[in-house]
């Protein structure tokens, strides 16, 4: 089957609403396919990620429990997030495009892990004040969003302070973190990116991300691999219905329904076993990390009743088979 045969799939489908039992199904039946699973049926998966991730976010929750129940076959131990019940519409030409694009050049092989993150925060800036607002509307209805919404985004961290925490404390192993990788203590500008123009909570909720990323990573158990970096997108999606994270897995599933089959089976186990672990993972988003320092990672998962994440696969693994 073509790329291009796979783009009219995909854009005949992007719109339809989902049927929570079609999607169980569909997750089934590409879960069978095993390594071999046929590309329609890859492509109809990001057709449906795409839709609750660029035109219906308040059905993420209904949606990605129903690919879990289907790929996992064990249902999800966790209320259920209350959509808002609205019409869908349809996904504009201008993002549609620049989607595919990326798509595209995520099969190529030309993007890093920088140039991934900012096209794909760069795809929210296609939504219209509509999307906005039934995105922020959604967002309250996940455990403890409601209870931070209103909320101002603390100041940006300091690695002097953190360089003062004793050994063996998420502030000691938060820098060490970020000075051994050498990453940013924030992923993106927020500023440039216009989050505080956003309506609350997602003001709070978009920055306060960006500030805590690789905290999440520590205390959840997720490793900073590429693999890893998936599946802590469904975790956090999740949590609070994090609208990057949602367009990530829109895009990840196309490249991977473009790509040889192999790598999706693999891309879906993290993914489905993320979500759930996100879904039956007391919130982490109202976490004040700036009382916390002097903590262990041991002890703000004891406090917050978090668990680590169990990978069904070796976090590496997507670098070993790069190697």
């Amino acid at each position: 089957m073509t790329a291009e045969t796979l783009k009219e799939i995909f854009c005949s489908q992007v719109s339809d609403g989902p049927d929570l039992a079609a999607v169980a199904q569909l997750a089934a039946d590409a879960k069978k396919g095993g390594f071999a699973v046929d590309a329609e049926l890859r492509i109809r998966v990001a057709a449906m990620m795409a839709h609750v991730g660029f035109l219906a976010p308040d059905r993420t929750g209904e949606v990605f429990d129903a690919f879990a129940v289907g790929w996992l076959e064990k249902p999800v131990r966790a209320t259920p997030i209350s959509t808002l019940d609205l019409s869908a519409g349809t996904v504009r030409d201008d993002l549609l495009n620049a989607y595919w694009s990326l798509v595209e050049d995520g099969v190529a092989g030309s993007l890093d892990a920088a140039s991934i993150t900012e096209r794909t925060a760069g795809l929210g800036g296609f939504q219209n004040e509509v999307f906005q607002d039934r995105l922020a509307q959604s967002s309250l209805q996940y455990p403890g969003v409601k209870e931070i919404a209103g909320r101002s985004t603390p100041p940006g961290f300091k690695l002097a302070t953190l360089a003062a925490c004793p050994l063996g404390s998420i502030g000691r192993q938060y820098h060490d973190l970020i000075v051994d990788n050498g990453f940013d203590l924030e992923v993106l500008d927020g500023h440039a990116l216009g989050l505080s123009k956003l309506p609350p909570p997602l003001d709070f909720l978009n920055a306060r991300n960006l500030q805590t990323h690789d905290l999440w990573h520590l205390v959840a158990g997720y490793e900073t691999t590429v693999l890893h970096e998936f599946a802590i997108a469904a975790f956090q999606l999740a949590q609070f219905g994090h609208s990057y994270s949602g367009s990530l897995m829109a895009v990840m599933t196309g490249v991977a329904a473009l790509s040889p089959a192999i790598g999706f089976p693999i891309l879906m186990d993290a993914v489905l076993t993320a979500w759930v672990h996100g879904r039956e993972t007391s919130p982490m988003i109202g976490i004040h990390w700036e009382d916390s320092w002097n903590l262990s990672v041991e002890e703000i998962r004891q406090n917050y009743a978090i668990s680590p994440y169990a990978s069904p696969h070796p976090a590496n693994l997507f670098e070993l088979g790069a190697a």
